[in-house]
């Protein structure tokens, strides 16, 4: 409930959450009626080392089940989507690219009639995996589903690195839902803060505009009190042209 009110004290729109089992959804909806503030994502929390990708059939499944999980959290709390790291590339024999692809997709193709059901959006975010680092690749991986169940959590920071945050942007296109909104700085090969980076924000406005978003844009840099948190509501309507 505290950081419910602070984010809405600071002027934010709504919440991301982290899930399935980081908070209750009794938390959630306590916070939820005493602030009015929605959320509209939750991030499954473990696709990091419990992959849909890994090797080892068991995780595998474990994976799977923390995607359903994570998506009948989201449902419960009232967001539409859940942001999911399709697997990494960890290695040539067991876990290459073509291995990423393959049993990811499996294991999401499965998942696209509980997605529809729920009314819950499986939107994949494609950074520091090693996966699909071109645009034409990232979008053939979206486009095989041929659903509306899944679509794009792009990320603007991360992509700066990989061939610039406006060239992914007008490239992806469409396929884009959400967004996470960060810095990068190409020279320190590193994420940052908003402006503190040299992502072109006036390229990457352009960009939002041409493809006529409309969806909704979290700030994934670090947290802190009223007063930090009021500055990144500063900063993300300067980046994204909302002041």
């Amino acid at each position: 409930l505290d950081k419910f009110q602070m984010t809405k004290d600071a002027g934010f729109d709504g919440m991301s959450l982290m899930g399935h089992d980081w908070v209750t959804v009794k938390e959630v909806h306590k916070a939820q009626d005493k602030t009015g503030l929605p959320v509209h994502n939750v991030n499954d929390a473990y696709h990091w080392k419990v992959r849909l990708s890994d090797p080892d059939p068991s995780v595998r499944k474990q994976a799977k089940q923390d995607m359903q999980d994570t998506m009948k959290f989201a449902n419960d709390v009232g967001a539409d989507s859940i942001l999911l790291v399709v697997g990494k590339v960890t290695d040539p024999i067991n876990e290459n690219h073509d291995q990423v692809w393959e049993r990811s997709t499996e294991a999401i193709l499965d998942t696209l009639p509980l997605a529809s059901r729920l009314g819950v959006r499986i939107l994949f975010e494609n950074v520091g995996n090693d996966f699909c680092y071109e645009p034409v690749l990232w979008n053939k991986y979206i486009d095989q589903f041929a659903s509306p169940w899944v679509g794009a959590f792009y990320d603007i920071g991360n992509h700066h690195s990989r061939g610039g945050a406006a060239e992914w942007l007008r490239a992806v296109g469409h396929r884009i839902v959400k967004l996470d909104v960060k810095g990068h700085s190409t020279v320190r090969k590193k994420n940052c803060d908003l402006f503190d980076g040299n992502v072109p924000w006036d390229k990457v406005r352009e960009e939002i505009q041409r493809i006529n978003f409309t969806g909704w844009a979290t700030a994934e840099v670090s947290g802190g009190g009223l007063e930090r948190l009021t500055q990144v509501v500063e900063r993300m309507n300067k980046a994204l042209g909302m002041s």
